[in-house]
């Protein structure tokens, strides 16, 4: 399901009209580390050691089309980079995306 969400948005993607600049939005919940890798195209930002299992799809999608996460390339405070908590309050997490 993940893989045709995936193909699916890439190919939406690629019928945008050619801008200068384009902004993609969304809840992709992908929890991206500080991997060196990552680190061209998601800065240094992350508020995470570790990720998920939807990083490398985001990265990837980020990569093929020009884009960088431009969400983590700003340094904040950790109280500002998560996008959820749990309903116990006792687990962040930064995945949604910009």
């Amino acid at each position: 399901m993940k893989d045709s969400f995936y193909e699916v948005l890439e190919q939406v993607f690629s019928h945008f009209p050619k801008y200068h600049m384009k902004i993609l939005l969304g809840d992709f919940n992908a929890k991206l580390g500080r991997k060196d890798i990552f680190k061209p195209t998601i800065g240094n930002e992350s508020l995470h050691q570790d990720s998920n299992d939807n990083d490398v799809r985001i990265v990837n999608l980020a990569k093929s089309k020009k884009l960088v996460v431009k969400s983590m390339t700003y340094p904040h405070q950790n109280i500002h980079k998560y996008t959820w908590t749990s309903p116990d309050g006792k687990t962040d997490n930064q995945t949604d995306h910009i």
